[in-house]
Formats: structure tokens, C-alpha cells, sequence
């Protein structure tokens, strides 16, 4: 295992959490990323009183936010959103480049009560879309990525947005568990996501399977896709990655890595740190409440004032009448 400018050196042993680490496998043209998030994880989830199964949700939704959004090279936010019609309908999570993430997740607590506390995420979400957005500011376009959410995870849906709107070969891997203390302490929660890409420089050698046309005859063959031989190397070894070993107090980041790629050698980068911090601001509440026509404005205040709390991080505003109603 190499760094970017120095030579082959062991793998470090120490667990460090909230960092992302960028890697390359070359003799597979390989790229990744691997996150472990431990604190900032529970200050995202410590502002709402979350089910156990919607904090185990969101973490995934984190961590997958985190992996995609790191990867950006501009200063601006990366939103990973659901709409669905299952017990957890809404899940935001935004991530502000280079290092900051909040979320919130939005539950029918009925519903949810009628399941088992394992419930699959897919179960959680029912069905519905996910879209990723990239937001690189008021001067530029937003992109946006929408794909379908048919009962599946967010592995699944992060598979098929890459296959549908980037055509990146990609695997990702998602793993959240709850951290139980001694002596009646409050749990803890991990997080750990990998990603592995495909990207060789030789052309021609990504070959992406075509959609199906829906409209063939039945029986129609359609054509096979080879997947090259580096790529499904690629897939097969992060395919053998537990989910505790994604989220292990004492399996380092580097260490996972060296034991999945040390046959074919990894370089890993300097690891990237992830805070917690939400962006919300008196100034950027009051901008919000501006754009309301000023009849929904009136219509907030209450004992002459209006009281705004924020979902991300539970921060509550509170604005005087005069404030609100009539501002441009």
C-alpha cells in the first residue's frame, strides 16, 4: 500500500472516524472512496428522536451522501433526496463540499410500529424516487439525477443511478450499526460506506448493457454484455466485504483496504475529515420567510411573532410581526 508520493509502507492500524479515503487500485483501473463516520453521525441523528430503524436508514443515506459527495472538485452542496410512499416517505441529506454534512428524515411513527425493528431499508422506503442534486451556486445550473425506488435499498438505487444517468461501472457497499455501552449508557451509531469505480483509460473497455426496449417480441434475445475481466476482479472482492467489517472500531480504513487489494496493490490518499454542521442561519431563515407572498406570511405569526424551527438541526427563530409581515 502506497500514498500518492511515498513509497510501499503497511497499512496504518488506528480507527479513525469521520474521514473519507480516497484509493486506487491500477492493475484493475480502479478509483474508491471509503467513509467511516462515528461522531458526526450521532450528532446528526441526536436532534430528533429517531426509531432505531429510521436512525439505521438515514445512516446509510449519510454515508452514501458523503461517498458521492466528496468526490466533488467545487466549492457547493451535494443533496441526496427521497419521496416514497412507504413509513420513512422524505429522507434529505446535504452535503456542503468540502467536509460538512446535516440530514433529516420524515416518518409515519404507525406504520413503523407495525414492523420488526430489522426491516430492510427498502422496506422503509417503499416506493417512490431518488434524486441527487449538485448545487454549485446561484450562477450556475443545478444538475440533477432522478431514479426510480421500486421497493429496493439505497445500494440498489445508487447502482442504477450510475448505470442510468452517469454509466459508470460502480459497486457500493452500506453498513450502519448501533454501538450499546456498558452501564446504561446511550448507544452509540457507526457508519461505513465503500465505493469502487471503474475507470480505465483504454477506450472501449467499458461496455454498458442497453436498456431494455420494452416494446420486443416475446422471446426476443437481446445481446449479452461482456463486463471486462478487471471490473468483475473489482466487483467480486468488494462483494465479499461484511457489513461489520465496514463499521469495525477496530479494523482501520487502510486495513480493509490492504486485505481486499494487497494481491494486486492499493495506493491510498490523505484521508478527508467530516463534520456534522448544519447551515442554517437567522439571515438565511429570514430570506426564506421573504419569499412567501405576504399573505402566507401574515398567516404565521401568532402572539405577534413567528416562530421558525429548523428540521435539519432543531435550532428554532424567532422573528417579531414587523419583521415578517411586509418584508421584501
Amino acid at each position: 500500500m502506497t500514498s500518492q508520493t511515498s513509497p510501499a509502507r503497511s497499512p496504518r492500524l488506528d480507527v479513525v472516524d469521520d474521514r473519507v479515503t480516497p484509493f486506487h487500485v491500477d492493475a484493475l483501473d480502479v478509483r474508491g472512496r471509503i467513509v467511516r463516520l462515528g461522531p458526526s453521525l450521532d450528532a446528526v441523528l441526536a436532534h430528533h428522536k429517531y426509531p432505531t430503524a429510521v436512525k439505521r436508514l438515514l445512516g446509510e443515506a449519510v454515508a452514501l451522501t458523503v461517498l458521492l459527495g466528496s468526490t466533488l472538485k467545487i466549492n457547493g452542496r451535494f443533496i441526496l433526496q427521497t419521496r416514497t410512499d412507504g413509513p420513512v416517505d422524505l429522507l434529505v441529506v446535504d452535503f456542503t463540499a468540502p467536509s460538512s454534512v446535516r440530514a433529516y428524515a420524515r416518518f409515519d411513527a404507525e406504520r413503523l410500529a407495525e414492523l420488526p425493528e430489522r426491516t430492510e431499508s427498502g422496506a422503509l422506503l417503499g416506493h417512490g424516487h431518488l434524486a441527487m442534486t449538485i448545487d454549485q451556486g446561484v450562477q450556475l445550473n443545478r444538475y440533477q439525477g432522478v431514479v426510480a425506488l421500486e421497493g429496493g435499498g439505497l445500494e440498489e438505487a445508487a447502482h442504477q443511478y450510475f448505470r442510468q444517468s452517469e454509466q459508470i461501472p460502480t459497486k457500493v457497499r452500506l453498513a450502519v450499526a448501533e454501538e450499546v455501552h456498558a452501564g446504561g449508557a446511550e448507544s452509540s451509531w457507526r457508519a461505513g460506506g465503500l465505493m469502487v469505480q471503474f475507470l480505465p483509460t483504454e477506450g472501449g473497455r467499458i461496455r454498458p448493457a442497453d436498456f431494455h426496449p420494452g416494446d420486443a417480441p416475446e422471446g426476443t434475445e437481446l445481446p449479452e454484455v461482456t463486463e471486462d475481466d478487471a471490473w468483475v476482479e473489482a466487483q467480486s472482492l468488494v462483494s465479499t466485504v461484511a457489513d461489520v467489517e465496514l463499521v469495525d472500531v477496530e479494523l482501520s480504513s487502510e486495513r480493509l483496504l490492504y486485505r481486499l487489494f494487497h494481491e494486486r496493490g492499493v495506493r491510498v490518499f490523505e484521508a478527508e475529515p467530516m463534520e456534522a454542521r448544519c447551515s442554517c442561519s437567522r439571515e438565511r431563515v429570514m430570506n426564506v420567510l421573504a419569499s412567501f407572498p405576504e399573505e402566507e406570511r401574515a398567516e404565521l405569526v401568532e402572539d405577534g411573532k413567528v416562530t421558525v424551527t429548523c428540521e435539519f438541526c432543531g435550532r428554532g427563530y424567532e422573528f417579531k410581526a414587523e419583521e415578517v409581515v411586509g418584508a421584501n
